[in-house]
């Protein structure tokens, strides 16, 4: 049975393999025609939401919480960051057009062919030139962006009081950023061909095993060497908001095994708080700006809405849907793993998509830019979801009797990073994983769900009857 499904998808990917493998159909063309029409519809839902920046008052929801003055900054703020997403993105846009256009995929492979030759390397080692290749190709398309990303840090979020770094530690950043890049993203992108050239027709489920486990390594790693390279995590102090916090953990069940504040004010004024770690062990990380804006029972309140994220398995959902995801799209990279078709049409020698051994980066990549598209699709998918498990969190919070607090720090998060109340349809959709600020609010305001939380330490309603009764 199990053969004669294999043996089944199998046909089905010979088929459309060789239905896409056409002559007739130029994909360098078809990738700058999407783009373009993908770049049309950014534009368009950047410049629908610009009009929120212009509404002289908060909503009714929010008009006792946000004074005039920090409206209208949070207004200007906005609409300063709309404006910079908007020119990033038309120059995001020329730029990969302009590589397309001018042959650069092609361009910098046989450049690097060259280089290598030039130390010593002979090019027929695939996996040497794909890395090679790929590293002159990142450093190509993503140098352009760095004064980008200055601009933004030291303009405009200096502008508007949030930036706290400065240029040195820029350029540390930066430097260490791409150092990660190649000494983790390197040796992954080996493994990955060598996995696809190893396993040949069957690669996908062997791909599988091995990304998911990297992506668990990292889980591992990267609290332990990655975290410490850019910020400071100290054990939280003794004291009243520990106390809290640990309370909160035992009484839920929460397998806490750190607790950590970090110095995210050493960059920014703006605050966080999340957990991460492996299913028996967890570590919630407080920022330090979070703890300094907020009262010990609104910090308490944002970590049990966090923990709500853990109590209803968010982040496994998550993890499981992007796996699909991810199951989905190498299943499709094996219609196209040998279309020459697709090759010949970004200048490819069409040989290189079936002669041994093949350069399966470049498939791979080709392969991306024509379903880059998609990715709009995805991200509308993911939002919703996303929101909706936000919501569930916040109810989590309400049911643990804490939505005063949440509600009350979420707004000062609200106004503390001076975030815009009025936002488009389409582009709260599009961009935002989180609802609103008001229609959080309004969401456990109008919370009816029944309040069924049993906390470990407390006694059951009802068993003893002097406890004050709580809507848990």
């Amino acid at each position: 049975m199990t053969n004669s499904v294999v043996n089944a998808v199998d046909g089905v990917i010979t088929y459309l393999a060789g239905i896409f493998d056409n002559p007739s159909i130029n994909y360098k063309e078809l990738v700058i025609l999407s783009t373009w029409v993908q770049t049309a519809f950014e534009v368009y839902v950047l410049r629908r939401q610009m009009p929120c920046y212009e509404r002289p008052l908060p909503p009714p929801a929010l008009k006792q919480h946000i004074s005039k003055e920090t409206f209208t900054k949070a207004q200007s703020y906005s609409k300063d960051k709309t404006r910079f997403a908007l020119l990033k993105l038309i120059f995001d846009q020329f730029l990969g057009w302009g590589l397309i256009k001018l042959g650069a995929y092609s361009g910098l492979w046989n450049f690097s062919s060259k280089l290598l030759s030039n130390i010593g390397i002979s090019p027929n080692r695939v996996i040497t030139h794909s890395l090679t290749w790929m590293t002159v190709l990142t450093l190509i398309s993503s140098i352009p962006g760095l004064p980008w990303s200055y601009f933004q840090t030291f303009v405009l979020e200096q502008k508007h009081g949030f930036n706290k770094s400065t240029v040195k530690l820029w350029i540390t950043d930066t430097i260490k950023t791409y150092a990660l890049a190649a000494v983790i993203g390197l040796p992954v992108l080996a493994g990955f061909l060598k996995v696809i050239e190893w396993a040949g027709k069957g690669f996908v489920p062997w791909l599988m095993v091995f990304l998911i486990s990297i992506q668990l390594t990292l889980q591992i790693v990267y609290p332990t060497f990655i975290q410490p390279l850019f910020n400071k995590l100290e054990p939280l102090p003794q004291g009243e908001l520990r106390t809290k916090v640990e309370e909160l953990a035992g009484q839920l069940g929460f397998p806490l095994k750190h607790l950590y504040v970090i110095d995210g004010s050493k960059r920014s004024s703006h605050s966080n708080a999340y957990f991460y770690g492996l299913p028996w062990s967890k570590h919630i990380v407080i920022y330090d700006t979070l703890i300094k804006d907020s009262s010990v029972d609104e910090v308490v309140a944002v970590l049990g809405h966090e923990l709500g994220h853990w109590y209803h398995a968010h982040p496994t959902k998550l993890l499981l849907v992007t796996q699909l995801h991810l199951l989905l799209t190498l299943t499709i990279f094996s219609i196209f793993i040998n279309n020459k078709s697709l090759y010949a049409s970004f200048g490819f020698d069409p040989s290189l998509a079936v002669k041994a051994p093949q350069p399966i980066c470049i498939g791979f990549m080709l392969f991306q830019l024509v379903f880059e598209p998609t990715d709009a699709l995805v991200k509308f998918f993911l939002n919703a979801e996303t929101r909706r498990m936000e919501y569930q969190a916040d109810e989590f919070a309400v049911q643990l009797d804490k939505k005063s607090d949440l509600s009350s720090a979420l707004i000062k998060l609200h106004i503390t990073n001076l975030s815009s109340p009025h936002n488009d349809w389409l582009y709260s959709m599009y961009h935002h994983s989180h609802p609103t600020l008001p229609e959080r609010l309004n969401a456990m305001d109008n919370y009816t769900g029944e309040n069924t939380l049993k906390l470990k330490g407390k006694p059951a309603e009802g068993e003893v009857e002097t406890e004050a009764k709580k809507d848990l």
